[in-house]
């Protein structure tokens, strides 16, 4: 008899252990580590799903009280994946905190059961002649459905039963009694569902330049020795880092071994994918979110059964249960959306390192500029740092102009574009080149207040400020509360109140004023809502079937437009004046994310970027694309205020919906996490958190600081044991470690 042990699905914090179950004589070759099933739960026995984290031959509680597995969802063999993953599920669980099984959820990211897809395939089992000959008897007898089946088969030799079944009204039961008679035989065999791809057939292999050599020939060589390190490579935006990760998921390939390629969802483009399809054929795939869960669960099967070597994706793509991964690769590996928004907030690149260690792997981490923790730590020696400072092309980075919005109103131009951005914008349409616009939010105008007593009108739940839009409602993009447009300020009754308008709709509304008889594009998160909206509007700008594309940071994530020769950055300083420690990074990484688009091909580019804050530091590093520059300014600045990567935050989220109750329950935390007797331990708050109302619920923030990160995991585990003990506790509380 064989036992497993298994943790329920129920994300509870008192049920975060496991329970056995017998496995029965028809599920034993189904049931392994990591595998995900249906099994009986509780006095009432209701089905609930569950994830194996072990099995054994010896029950360790009465035999009578166990219980069977009822089914086993994922099934594929006896894949080596899945212990890996389990490992890593673990992993996760102490160095983030929540329960084992939301970390497992993370590992094993199949929502929900899917059904397998099945083909079936007709052969002949006699000669043409032979089957012509069987239907005309069938005709002679009236029986038309069998005459047909048997004329098709003899004209084309095996067929998709489908196209029978659909093309001529051909029913099940007719092929079945075909084959019991011996005339066909019926195959069915299990079909993947996979994303398109389009097919490109210019792809070129590309020489490598000397710099994008350096770095392939010192990975080869480390990697054949079995040297597996993690490496930094800080090249400039159009220095080919991309032909250097597939070369070096090619060596990793050919040595029989598997790779992850992760990108940000909004930098996967089709173009990176016919890039990689060009070089691996159908042995590469690729997630995303606007996958069906069918082709979704699909390419983790394709990954398990080695139908494919290579997988591309966003942060889920490196939980695919590949048995023998030879390298890991994170592109834009700066992007905070490689940080989970949900318990357990694991951050993918200390995940993938941890993946790479387990399973004996290389770590390769890329941006034209990184994040402040990756620098910092391959300054310390921890990476392996590589720098590709020229583009392969022989193009020289684009020309910067820095234009002080001041001025421009002081002039007297109170356009949304500066003088000298327009008189560009005129140039490049009148020579047939392509432009670019940027602006960091989204939305048709941002918040409405009142122009006298400055009052900003809000969500009644969610505490933060309505948008407004085209069709005359103010939104709440947080919970979709909506109500009419206000004439009058609610507070005190003035008429000067409307929208702070700097949203994509806007700048769109203001180019055609301008040129009307330019062919416009705009990519926001409201024109790309549908499966396929992302890559239709890309591929036709790429086709020059448009002059201008306008939209927000997914627009300067890795495209790669020849003809585009200028860049306008609309508002470059908006996210400096976020609450956030880190808005000089996001500032400096989208300004130089931007400007990189321009001048890709063989003509010049040209960026400018208009700004109320040209003196700031990250500006003017941006301006220069000069990422030493901006690091020396802000490790300065964090090591000044104790931040991420010097030191380490934690943060205690804690959500009610009495308030009192909230504080009260912050406070006790607090108390737990003052008792550790270490001196250093700093503790700022409970006070609400940014949004301190969030659908009608109460969210305190407290935050715990320390220089070594494993003091913080016990400060977390301290307050998730004092939580367990004491049933009182009536909040929700979430962990979240440099938080983004």
């Amino acid at each position: 008899m064989i036992y497993a042990d298994v943790i329920i699905d129920i994300s509870v914090e008192k049920l975060d252990k496991s329970f056995q179950y017998r496995v029965p004589g028809e599920l034993q070759d189904k049931v392994y580590p990591g595998a995900v099933c249906l099994i009986p739960f509780g006095k009432g026995g209701r089905t609930i799903r569950g994830y194996v984290i072990s099995l054994s031959e010896k029950p360790v509680i009465d035999e009578s009280k166990i219980r069977d597995i009822s089914e086993v969802v994922s099934v594929s063999g006896k894949p080596g994946g899945e212990e890996q993953l389990l490992k890593l599920a673990f992993w996760i669980k102490k160095h983030y905190g929540g329960t084992l099984s939301q970390a497992l959820k993370v590992v094993f990211p199949v929502k929900k059961s899917v059904r397998e897809r099945k083909i079936s395939v007709i052969y002949p089992l006699l000669s043409p002649e032979e089957l012509v000959k069987a239907a005309e008897e069938f005709g002679r007898k009236h029986n038309r459905a069998r005459e047909r089946t048997l004329r098709a088969i003899a004209d084309t030799g095996e067929i998709e039963s489908s196209l029978l079944i659909n093309k001529l009204n051909i029913s099940k039961d007719v092929l079945r009694g075909l084959s019991e008679r011996g005339f066909i035989r019926i195959e069915e065999s299990r079909e993947y569902r996979s994303p398109d791809i389009r097919k490109e057939s210019s792809m070129t292999r590309g020489e490598l330049s000397a710099e994008q050599q350096n770095v392939l020939s010192s990975f080869i060589k480390d990697y054949d020795a079995g040297l597996k390190e993690t490496y930094l490579i800080r090249g400039v935006t159009g220095s080919g880092k991309t032909l250097v990760y597939i070369d070096m998921i090619e060596h990793v390939v050919n040595s029989g071994r598997q790779a992850i390629m992760l990108i940000p969802e909004i930098a996967l483009t089709f173009q990176t994918v016919m890039r990689f399809h060009a070089r691996f054929g159908d042995r590469v795939s690729y997630m995303h979110s606007r996958l069906s869960p069918g082709e979704r669960y699909d390419q983790f099967e394709r990954a398990r059964s080695g139908e494919i070597d290579v997988m591309i994706g966003p942060r889920s793509a490196l939980f695919t249960p590949f048995n023998d991964i030879g390298v890991i690769i994170i592109d834009e590996e700066h992007e905070n959306s490689y940080k989970a928004d949900n318990m357990p907030k694991y951050h993918i690149r200390e995940t993938a390192e941890k993946r790479a260690s387990i399973a004996g792997a290389s770590l390769v981490l890329g941006s034209a500029t990184p994040s402040v923790e990756a620098e910092y730590r391959a300054r310390r020696g921890e990476y392996r740092l590589f720098t590709m400072n020229s583009r392969p092309t022989g193009g020289d980075l684009p020309k910067v102009s820095v234009v002080d919005l001041r001025e421009e109103l002081k002039r007297g131009n109170r356009s949304m574009f500066s003088i000298r951005l327009q008189d560009l914008m005129r140039d490049r349409l009148e020579k047939n080149e392509q432009i670019m616009l940027f602006l960091n939010r989204r939305g048709y105008s941002g918040f409405v207040n009142c122009r006298k007593c400055g009052h900003v009108v809000k969500c009644p739940h969610c505490d933060v400020s309505l948008t407004s839009h085209k069709d005359g409602f103010l939104t709440c993009h947080y919970c979709g509360y909506r109500t009419k447009m206000v004439k009058t300020c609610p507070e005190c009754g003035s008429r000067y109140i409307g929208g702070m308008r700097a949203g994509t709709e806007q700048v769109e509304e203001n180019v055609k004023k301008l040129f009307p008889g330019a062919g416009i594009l705009r990519m926001d998160g409201d024109t790309t809502r549908r499966k396929g909206d992302y890559d239709n509007i890309l591929s036709a700008f790429k086709d020059s079937k448009a002059d201008i594309l306008i939209g927000t940071q997914m627009i300067v994530k890795g495209h790669d437009f020849p003809n585009v020769t200028l860049v306008g950055i609309i508002a470059a300083d908006l996210s400096l004046n976020a609450s956030d420690f880190r808005s000089a990074e996001r500032t400096f990484d989208l300004i130089t994310q931007a400007a990189g688009r321009a001048g890709r091909g063989e003509k010049e580019g040209e960026v400018v970027i208009q700004t109320y804050s040209p003196e700031h530091y990250s500006i003017e590093a941006a301006a220069h694309q000069d990422y030493n520059r901006f690091y020396s300014q802000e490790i300065m600045y964090r090591e000044l205020c104790g931040y991420p990567p010097v030191s380490h935050l934690l943060k205690v989220l804690i959500e009610g919906e009495n308030e009192d109750i909230v504080k009260k329950e912050a406070e006790t935390l607090k108390k737990t996490a003052g008792s550790i007797p270490d001196k250093d331990i700093r503790i700022l708050g409970p006070a609400p958190d940014v949004i301190g109302k969030l659908k009608d619920v109460f969210r305190y923030a407290l935050y715990v600081r320390h220089d070594d990160y494993e003091i913080l995991t016990t400060v977390m585990e301290s307050m998730e044991n004092s939580r367990r003990r004491d049933s009182r506790y009536s909040t929700t509380v979430t962990f979240d470690f440099d938080p983004q």
